[in-house]
């Protein structure tokens, strides 16, 4: 009873407080936990006009034919390098990219170079992937560039070998700025006595920086790496069907791009819920063992 008594103390000296929580709560409640109702028509051989309760239990036939699919390993494969590609390279450079920032002396120019690198962030993937066709198109800028320096036309939409290149370096060019934010926040939270001693002791700027500002923020890195890899086999749906054609399936065609042919075209709703379902809890899967590689060996996690 006294436990309570303090509970209800503490709610009402914060009341405004968890007030303005609701609506974050209800989004996620109505949003995030009532759909899950609807993952059992993983399980069900499920028909619209009958319900959800009513449909057959087929338990986990579509689970084995996704499993068994010719598909399986293209999309397996496809949607894992994609990732990983991004995770070497824009995620590395996400980290660079805040230490070069952090290193500007002029606050006016610094301020300048933010506003520059956040903009790409406001425009919407539609107009992203516009941008990169009409760029890379044969009749392009890129192209055009290619041919005065005496280069012949390269067909980046069409040819299958490019587009995980474009598909990762376009999401650097529209995401690497802002991801830089909290890695500046963490820096802004390091002792300046550090890089005064630093100093004192005649540390160049370049060893300052590797020895001090980069141990300091790794603890941000590696909470980062963490959440990035609990989306390791999760790929953009609306970018890649924006980018991605008949011509560059084998490399660009991913889990969320098979969910929709499936399910939204071809009306196979269960199949695609199997499909979904099971990339979700292999997210899942993931983020837990790496966390939980990383809590042994550096005592550092999200839980």
């Amino acid at each position: 009873m006294h436990y309570l008594t303090q509970a209800g103390r503490k709610i009402g000296k914060n009341k405004f407080l968890y007030i303005m929580l609701v609506p974050m709560v209800l989004y996620y409640v109505l949003f995030h936990y009532m759909p899950m109702y609807g993952a059992q028509i993983a399980f069900r051989d499920y028909l619209p006009s009958i319900g959800i309760w009513e449909s057959p239990w087929v338990g986990m036939t579509y689970f084995k034919q996704f499993f068994n699919s010719v598909y399986f390993g293209r999309l397996m494969r496809n949607t894992l390098l994609i990732n990983l590609y991004d995770l070497l390279v824009g995620f590395t450079f996400t980290v660079a990219l805040a230490l070069l920032i952090n290193e500007v002396t002029s606050r006016r120019y610094k301020k300048f170079v933010q506003t520059v690198l956040y903009m790409p962030h406001f425009i919407s993937v539609v107009v992203l992937a516009g941008l990169v066709v009409s760029f890379l198109s044969p009749s392009g800028p890129i192209n055009n560039l290619i041919r005065m320096l005496g280069g012949e036309t390269i067909r980046f939409m069409q040819e299958k070998t490019w587009y995980r290149t474009i598909f990762v370096f376009s999401g650097i060019w529209q995401d690497a700025g802002w991801g830089t934010i909290v890695y500046l926040a963490a820096l802004t939270n390091i002792d300046i006595s550090l890089y005064e001693a630093a100093i004192a002791d005649g540390a160049s700027r370049f060893k300052r920086m590797l020895y001090i500002t980069i141990p300091c923020i790794m603890p941000t890195v590696i909470v980062m790496l963490i959440l990035r890899m609990g989306n390791i086999f999760t790929v953009g749906f609306e970018k890649t069907m924006l980018l991605y054609n008949e011509l560059t399936y084998e490399t660009a065609d991913v889990i969320a791009t098979y969910v929709y042919r499936r399910g939204i075209i071809g009306a196979e709703y269960s199949f695609s819920t199997a499909v979904g379902l099971y990339n979700s809890v292999l997210n899942l899967a993931t983020i837990v063992i790496f966390n939980a590689i990383s809590k042994k060996a550096n005592d550092i996690g999200l839980w």
